[in-house]
């Protein structure tokens, strides 16, 4: 080798050699900002594709047109279908949430473990922000679990990630908050509800009523301690249970007999009393006063705080689709906002029409039609088994 080749030789060497130490600087420096700004699933999952925006584009925009979708829905709910690799398809469901529940978004699939990212925002007054983000699934694992903090119009997000083909059973649900605080009951037993009328109209209730045996115990619905005791004015016999040292002041009232102590540390569970009906309940069945005081707020509504709700009830097998596509099958179908003919009518389309199918929930399937519309349209109007895939 001459000399020209040999130093030749050297620069090209000695710029991969700078090439090398910037990219590793590079790697070395993210690091180091991701450990302070902590980017989230979604940001990591986009660097995946920094050099292929022809792919990633398509998948974000879809999942930023998916807030203005007006998809609504009651929990529990539940939703079988496939993601199509082609579709690029975002899931969105407008649903109302009360303070005191905890939201639950699951995503069952039949491959190994895809990434499928759900997002959870709080609807808005404001016009120029109609949604604010609320909370998300970790690593893009396809759960979320939730607290919810305000009684709002809340929107449900769940996105497969780019590529994903699969099988997949949805769920949303909510639980309580709180533990029920009479043993051996449940909702059932709530006979009296929040804002009910008392004294000829005069004053509201403040709380739920739950109705048992006498001696029945009632129990701590959380952990925390026992900031008052005894029996006083309208509540009878009562216990009043701190949740925590900023948190909600629990009130047990028309107790029979009080088992625990002022300044005592209780756990779920434990027993606080007897049910029975001091107080100005002594005309009444034995039965329970519960109620939640917040801070300045004053008295809260308890029932989303312990109210035991069902779980969806998913059917067994494999949706029974094969296709993106389906064929409208009768003369007219209805297209609406929710799976339920009360839901508000958004479309209608006609026999042979063609409509991308997302999923099957109960008796409807939800849909999306050729301009980009989701809705939901009965399973008897349509054809889940076209003669070809268009």
């Amino acid at each position: 080798m001459d000399k020209t080749s040999q130093t030749s030789s050297l620069k090209t060497i000695g710029a991969i050699l700078v090439l090398l130490l910037i990219a590793t600087a590079c790697k070395q420096a993210r690091k180091v900002a991701d450990s302070i700004i902590q980017p989230t699933p979604r940001e990591l999952y986009a660097r995946q594709f920094e050099n292929d925006s022809s792919l990633f584009n398509p998948w974000e925009n879809a999942y930023k047109n998916s807030l203005m979708d007006s998809i609504q829905i009651e929990l529990p709910y539940a939703e079988r279908g496939i993601f199509f690799t082609k579709n690029r398809d975002v899931y969105s469901y407008n649903l109302l949430l009360q303070r005191g529940e905890v939201l639950h978004a699951k995503v069952r699939t039949d491959s190994l473990s895809p990434p499928i990212f759900i997002d959870l925002y709080e609807q808005t007054s404001d016009t120029l922000s109609t949604y604010i983000f609320t909370a998300r699934s970790e690593n893009g694992q396809g759960s979320l679990k939730k607290a919810v903090e305000k009684s709002a119009i809340y929107k449900v997000i769940v996105q497969p990630g780019i590529g994903t083909t699969t099988h997949f059973q949805l769920e949303l649900y909510s639980t309580p908050s709180y533990s029920f605080p009479v043993t051996g009951k449940n909702t059932e037993a709530i006979q009296s509800f929040w804002g009910a009328d008392r004294a000829g109209g005069r004053r509201s209730h403040k709380g739920v009523d739950i109705f048992a045996d006498r001696g029945t115990p009632v129990i701590a619905v959380t952990e925390g301690r026992v900031s008052s005791t005894g029996e006083r004015g309208l509540g009878g016999k009562q216990v009043w249970l701190k949740s925590s040292l900023m948190g909600n002041s629990l009130y047990y009232a028309h107790l029979d007999s009080i088992l625990v102590k002022t300044g005592k540390r209780v756990q779920i569970g434990d027993t606080l009393g007897l049910i029975g009906n001091t107080g100005n309940a002594r005309t009444t069945a034995p039965h329970l006063h519960f109620g939640i005081y917040e801070g300045y707020r004053g008295a809260i509504d308890p029932l989303p705080f312990i109210r035991i709700n069902t779980k969806p009830i998913m059917s067994a097998g494999q949706v029974s689709f094969e296709f993106p596509k389906i064929t409208v099958s009768a003369k007219k179908a209805n297209l609406r906002q929710a799976p339920s003919v009360q839901g508000e009518k958004v479309g209608e389309a006609e026999k042979n029409d063609t409509l991308s199918i997302l999923g099957i929930t109960k008796k409807w399937a939800h849909i999306k039609t050729e301009m980009g519309g989701k809705a939901y349209v009965h399973l008897s109007l349509i054809d889940l088994y076209p003669n070809e895939n268009p």
